[in-house]
C-alpha cells in the first residue's frame, strides 16, 4: 500500500470552500485543503478539485501526472448498483456476501482508478442544538489563537450534503458514541431524535462506541430496529422506526463466533470493493455500568481486525477501513489538521497509535474517536484521522482505488469545520425544533437557584464547586439509615458535563451537568479501603481520576509521592474526626463509579450495598431543599482535599 498522505502536509495547498468561508468571516486564512500545484495531479481527486466537475459522460483521470477527462463507461444493466451494491452484513453466519450479485468486472477500456469519498465523524452525543464550545481554527498575526463557532446539526447536515455532492461514491461514517452523554433533548426521548436526525442527513455505518451501551444492550438494539421504548413508549406522541444505517460491532461477541452487530460491511465501487470494520474499545466494560454489558465479551481491537483480513481477502477486498471508538491525543494548541503530540517523532500519543501499529498492513485508513480529539495523521502508512466531538469537524477522506487490483494506491485528508455560515437544512431543522417544543416545559422548570456560577473546571487539588455541590446532594440523598445511612460521597469530575450558571436553575440545566441517569449506589467500606479508594486517583498508566469529596471528608496528599503513597492516611478525616483503617463507614457513588467505572477498583468490592435514587434527582432534591430566590446556594468553599508539594 503506498503511504498515504493527509492534505494539511501537501505543498501548495488550498482552503476548501467552507473553510474559506469561515475565513472570510475571521479575515484571515485559516488552514489547507491540499491540491497539487500547476498542472500536475497525483490522482484523480486532485483533477476533481482543481478542475471541477467534468463535462457530462465523463470523469476525471491523472494520466502521467496530467488531469485529463475519460469517457465513463457504464457498467452492464445487471451489475447492481455502482455506488454502493449490496452490502454484506459481517456475521459469520451471513453467508458469501456476493452470492447472488453480479460482478461488473474491470472494464476493457477508460479510467483505471475509481475515486471513492468516505465523510467520518465521532462522538456526537447527541449535540442536536448548537455547542456553546469552539474549534481552534488557526492562528492570528499576533500568534494568538483563531477559535470560530461550530457545531449544530442543521448546519452539520449542511457541509455532509455539500462534500457528498462532490462525489456520488460517498460513504458516511461515524465512530461511535453517536448517542448516550446527550443533552436533553435527546436524551429525554431516550436519543431517538438522534437517530432520526442521522437518518434524514444519510449516515451510513457507525461503530459501537461506549456510551452505546448506556442503556444495555437491548436498548441499543432498539436503536437499529425501532419500536416504542419498553416503559416510556414513544414520548413524542408517534412511532420509532429505528435507524436506516448500520450498527457494527466487531469485537463485541455475544457467543462463539457470533457478535451483537455485523462485524463489517462491505460497499461496491464501480466493480471495486471496500470493507468497513466497526467496534469499540476494548475496556468498554470499564466504562459503562455492568447492566449495560451483561452478556457481551469485547475483544482485543487489534487482533480482531487481523483475524478478519484473510477473510476480507478471499472475497477479493483489498481496500479497508478501520472505524473504531478509541483515540489518541495532541499536543495542547494543535490545529484540526495536525499530528503534533508527545508520542513517538513528535505525533499523537494514546491507544490509537498502538493500534494503527499493530494492525495488519492491509489496513489503509483508521477512523478514530472517544478522546474527542482532532487529529489528522500517518501511522505505519495508515491514515488515522479523528474529528473532534460533538459534531463540530467532518473529516473528508478521499481514497483513489485501482481496478485492476482493488489497492488503494492514493489517501488524502482533511478535518472540516462544520462553520454555520451555510444555509440550514429545512427537514433537520423541523425535527430539531419538533423536539425542542416537546422538551421544553420540562427543560424549563426552574428547580433552585445559585448565588455563583458552579463550575465543573478543578483547581491544583482537583476540587471544583460544582463537583462538590453534587457530591453534597448525593450525600443527602442517602443519608437516611432507610436510604443507606451514607457518611460520606464521592463524584467523579468526568461526570460533570456542564458548568450551572448563576441564578435559576432549570430542570434542562442540571441534566445537561448530569445527562447519564445514574443512580446511587452505597456500600460499606473499611477505613483502609477508602485510603485505597484515594491512592486509586493516581493509576499506574499515568492517568489521574480525581475523585470530588462531600462535605465534612477532607484528606491530604502529595503529588510528587510514589503511586500507591501520596495519601497521608492521618489526614483522613470524616467531620474531623480521623477514619480509623479498621473501622466501617457508609459510602455513596453513583453506579458507574461503584461499578468500576474510570478504572476504580475498590468500590466494587463494598458490601451490603444498597441502590438508590437517580442522581439528577437527588441534585433536584438538594437545590429545593437548600435555595430559594431570597437565598440563593452559595457556591462552597475549595477547602476538602489540600495538595502537598
Amino acid at each position: 500500500m503506498p503511504q498515504a498522505t493527509p492534505r494539511s502536509s501537501l505543498p501548495g495547498a488550498r482552503p476548501s470552500v467552507f473553510l474559506l468561508a469561515g475565513a472570510f468571516v475571521t479575515g484571515m486564512f485559516l488552514f489547507a485543503h491540499g491540491g497539487c500545484g500547476g498542472d500536475e495531479c497525483q490522482d484523480a481527486a486532485d483533477c476533481r478539485e482543481d478542475n471541477g466537475t467534468p463535462a457530462e459522460g465523463k470523469e476525471w483521470v491523472c494520466d502521467d501526472k496530467r488531469c485529463e477527462q475519460h469517457p465513463v463507461l457504464q457498467p452492464p444493466p445487471d451489475a447492481g448498483t455502482p455506488d454502493a451494491g449490496t452490502p454484506d452484513s459481517g456475521t459469520p453466519d451471513a453467508g458469501a456476501p456476493d452470492a447472488g450479485r453480479p460482478d461488473a468486472g474491470t472494464p476493457d477500456s477508460g479510467p483505471t482508478t475509481v475515486s471513492v469519498q468516505v465523510l467520518a465523524f465521532n462522538d456526537f452525543h447527541g449535540q442536536l442544538e448548537e455547542p456553546a464550545s469552539q474549534i481552534l481554527a488557526g492562528v492570528a498575526p499576533d500568534g494568538g489563537p483563531v477559535r470560530v463557532n461550530a457545531g449544530g446539526v442543521t448546519y452539520f447536515a449542511r457541509h455532509i450534503a455539500a462534500l457528498r455532492a462532490t462525489n456520488p461514491n460517498t460513504v458516511v461514517v461515524a465512530a461511535g458514541d453517536l448517542i448516550g452523554a446527550s443533552p436533553l433533548v435527546s436524551a429525554l426521548f431516550h436519543d431517538e431524535p438522534t437517530i432520526e436526525a442521522m437518518n434524514l442527513i444519510g449516515l451510513d455505518l457507525v461503530a459501537v462506541g461506549n456510551h452505546e451501551f448506556d442503556e444495555g444492550s437491548t436498548e441499543l438494539l432498539r436503536m437499529q430496529s425501532g419500536g416504542c421504548h419498553p416503559v416510556d413508549g414513544c414520548l413524542d406522541g408517534d412511532g420509532f422506526p429505528g435507524a436506516k444505517f448500520k450498527f457494527l460491532a466487531a469485537n463485541v461477541a455475544t457467543g462463539v463466533d457470533r457478535t451483537l452487530f455485523p462485524r463489517y460491511d462491505v460497499r461496491e465501487f464501480e466493480g471495486v470493493k471496500v470493507a468497513f470494520i466497526g467496534m469499540t474499545l476494548e475496556n468498554t466494560p470499564e466504562a459503562v455500568i455492568p447492566t449495560g454489558v451483561a452478556g457481551l465479551t469485547f475483544k482485543d481491537e487489534v487482533q480482531t481486525v487481523n483475524a478478519l483480513v484473510p477473510e476480507l481477502r478471499q472475497q477479493g477486498i483489498e481496500a479497508i477501513i478501520v472505524v473504531v471508538h478509541q483515540g489518541g491525543n495532541p499536543a495542547p494548541g494543535s490545529l484540526v489538521n495536525e499530528c503534533k503530540g508527545a508520542g513517538a517523532d513528535g505525533l499523537i500519543s494514546g491507544a490509537i497509535v498502538g493500534i494503527a501499529k499493530g494492525l495488519n498492513d492491509a489496513v489503509d485508513v483508521i477512523v478514530s474517536g472517544h478522546t474527542h480529539q482532532a487529529y489528522n495523521c500517518v501511522i505505519d502508512g495508515k491514515v488515522v484521522t479523528s474529528a473532534s466531538s460533538m459534531g463540530r469537524l467532518v473529516t473528508d477522506i478521499d481514497l483513489t482505488l485501482s481496478k485492476a487490483t482493488g489497492d488503494v494506491v492514493g489517501a488524502r485528508a482533511n478535518n472540516v469545520i462544520v462553520t454555520r455560515d451555510v444555509q440550514e437544512v429545512g427537514a433537520v431543522k423541523e425535527l430539531v425544533t419538533k423536539y425542542q417544543g416537546l422538551v421544553e416545559q420540562r427543560a424549563n422548570r426552574v428547580i433552585g437557584w445559585v448565588a455563583q456560577t458552579l463550575r465543573s473546571q478543578t483547581d491544583s487539588a482537583g476540587q471544583s464547586t460544582l463537583g462538590f455541590v453534587v457530591a453534597d446532594s448525593q450525600l443527602e440523598a442517602t443519608k437516611p439509615a432507610n436510604l443507606g445511612g451514607a457518611q460520606v460521597a464521592f463524584m467523579n469530575s468526568g461526570g460533570l458535563r456542564a458548568d450551572i450558571g448563576q441564578g435559576e436553575v432549570t430542570y434542562g440545566e442540571a441534566f445537561t451537568t448530569q445527562p447519564f441517569g445514574n443512580s446511587l449506589v452505597t456500600v460499606t467500606l473499611t477505613g483502609a479501603q477508602i485510603e485505597q479508594l484515594l491512592e486509586g486517583q493516581w493509576q499506574p498508566s499515568g492517568a489521574t481520576i480525581m475523585l470530588l469529596p462531600s462535605a465534612g471528608f477532607t484528606y491530604a496528599f502529595s503529588a510528587s509521592a510514589p503511586i500507591g503513597n501520596r495519601v497521608d492516611p492521618a489526614s483522613i478525616r470524616i467531620n474531623g474526626v480521623p477514619v480509623s483503617l479498621t473501622a466501617e463507614y457508609r459510602v455513596t457513588a453513583n453506579n458507574y463509579l461503584a461499578s468500576g467505572g474510570d478504572g476504580v477498583e475498590v468500590l466494587p468490592e463494598g458490601t451490603n450495598r444498597l441502590g438508590g435514587a437517580v442522581d439528577s434527582d437527588a441534585m433536584e432534591a438538594y437545590l429545593k431543599a437548600h435555595s430559594s430566590a431570597a437565598s440563593p446556594l452559595p457556591a462552597p468553599a475549595l477547602n476538602r482535599v489540600t495538595a502537598l508539594p
